[in-house]
């Protein structure tokens, strides 16, 4: 298994922007922080850690599965605001 700590070998031409090379000169911890920090943006930006549902599966139900709204926000709308 090759160590993923070390930079990539001069003249590989996938690495050649620095950024990569950044990446591996970082520690494992420092690169588990730097993908939590990833993480929390993506949340943040609307993403879902929820599975994409699969249409393929035998027990698959689309009158059960509803698609989240954009918002993240349960598709219920106010009818009245007013106290009754």
């Amino acid at each position: 298994m090759a160590n993923t700590s070390e930079p990539p070998a001069p003249g590989d031409d996938r690495f050649d922007d620095g950024e990569w090379t950044e990446w591996y000169t970082l520690t494992p911890l420092e690169r588990l922080e730097e993908s939590s920090k990833l993480w929390q943006t993506y949340l943040k930006l609307g993403g879902s850690l929820d599975p994409e549902p699969d249409t393929q599966s035998p027990f698959f139900d689309p009158e059960e599965w509803r698609a989240v709204a954009l918002d993240g926000r349960p598709g219920l709308r106010v009818v009245r605001r007013g106290g009754v």
